[in-house]
């Protein structure tokens, strides 16, 4: 009799651990600080989100620290990036060596953009899908999605959560399109300085007849500018998009060179971790963009 109330004792003890170990918070890393507002999004309160890296650092050059090992190690769950931007983060991962680690790859399901610049190798893609409207919204059902079949318990708010989450920037979009339905865009070109804009040009038909930078975060050369700014004159490019909170110590010298008109773009990478950063500085980007081609409109009808 005592062997047998001792083994059921301990087949409680361990379906109560299995079951606390269930509830309890799940850790999700992130790498960036779009997949903060993202992961946020989806979770709610359901999980803990613990940033790769603390807040102000600069993805186009950061080195791994011995302090992103420790908040590794302390992730149950982390997603990625994973298509460039974030390499850092990958490196960290492999350094690791955790074969426990669930690594979520947000990009998976997007259709992805060829990166553009005048040193980019073959085969590259523009990782900046962050950027982008759709491509936001493909991201977080992704990581709605993997996460449901990681805790099926809250599996069905984690879709909710995506959904409602979607739908704010299927309106941003909307409102937008309204704006413009009326305008001729289609003598507009641009140039950017940086190739990140893509995945939210192209959702309003607007191509990118350049990129200033070489490569991924690099400044040009003087020849490189100067053949920028040929480009420039000779394609009639109405507007330059360039990128707030960096560096851009040329775009002056451009402006000087050809007239062109310059528009900031953020690129959601920077400063401190909020969950309402990539809602708040994607209205402010499609407010920029908004007012970049009514502005190549009236110049085309002038």
């Amino acid at each position: 009799m005592n062997k047998l109330i001792k083994s059921s004792l301990t087949a409680i003890a361990l379906l109560m651990s299995m079951n606390s170990f269930a509830a309890a918070k799940k850790t999700i890393g992130i790498t960036l600080q779009p997949y903060y507002s993202y992961v946020k999004a989806v979770v709610g309160d359901k999980a803990e989100i613990l940033p790769l890296v603390d807040a102000g650092f600069n993805p186009h050059n950061y080195l791994p620290q011995p302090n992103d090992l420790k908040r590794l190690k302390e992730m149950d769950i982390i997603v990625v990036n994973g298509i460039g931007h974030d390499d850092f983060a990958l490196k960290v991962i492999q350094a690791a060596d955790r074969d426990d680690l669930i690594v979520i790859e947000a990009n998976k399901d997007v259709p992805l953009l060829p990166a553009m610049g005048q040193s980019v190798g073959n085969g590259a893609v523009n990782p900046h899908t962050f950027v982008g409207l759709s491509t936001t919204i493909q991201k977080v059902y992704t990581i709605a999605n993997e996460l449901a079949k990681l805790d099926p318990d809250n599996a069905a708010e984690y879709r909710k959560n995506a959904r409602d989450y979607a739908k704010q920037f299927r309106l941003m979009k909307r409102d937008a399109m309204l704006t413009l339905e009326d305008l001729d865009t289609a003598g507009m070109k641009v140039a950017t300085t940086h190739n990140a804009y893509g995945y939210l040009l192209q959702e309003f038909g607007v191509d990118v007849a350049a990129v200033i930078e070489p490569a991924h975060g690099v400044e040009p050369s003087a020849s490189q500018l100067q053949e920028t700014i040929e480009k420039i004159k000779q394609s009639g490019i109405d507007v330059l998009f360039y990128e707030l909170n960096m560096p851009n110590r040329y775009v002056d010298t451009i402006e000087k060179a050809t007239g062109v008109q310059l528009y900031r773009f953020s690129h959601m990478t920077h400063g401190e971790y909020d969950g309402k950063k990539v809602e708040l500085e994607m209205k402010e980007n499609l407010a920029t963009l908004v007012e970049a081609i009514k502005f190549a409109a009236n110049k085309d009808q002038a």
